[in-house]
């Protein structure tokens, strides 16, 4: 599978979410959702519920699946508004928001970082 990777560097194809949109076997997805919650609560410290969990085709999605934080996303909005494929051809690069998402998700970082370099 190709990597989707989203406007602030995360990659769509590996998140828990896209992989759970994408399972076609219900008792396989509802295992994943769990999972899903135990890492947003773990590694973000936000409580969701299992109906709170929907689905999503990754952020740059044009189909109207789109999980409700990337929809409610300040990233996402500030980009979409620059009309840039992603962050890392913003010329603020790199922001408050996006320093913050580096803390939780440094994978993100390394994503933008290596897009740059080819600029």
């Amino acid at each position: 599978m190709k990597e989707m990777i989203s406007y602030c560097g995360l990659n769509c194809t590996t998140c828990p979410i896209y992989l759970a949109t994408k399972e076609t076997d219900k008792t396989s997805k509802s295992k994943i959702i769990y999972e899903i919650i135990d890492k947003c609560k773990e590694h973000y410290g936000l409580e969701y519920k299992f109906e709170d969990i929907n689905d999503c085709d990754g952020c740059k999605s044009e189909s109207g699946k789109l999980f409700f934080v990337c929809s409610n996303c300040e990233i996402r909005k500030c980009a979409t508004e620059k009309e840039i494929e992603n962050c890392a051809y913003c010329n603020e690069y790199a922001c408050n928001n996006l320093r913050n998402l580096f803390k939780t998700d440094p994978s993100a970082k390394v994503h933008l970082d290596g897009i740059r370099i080819t600029l």
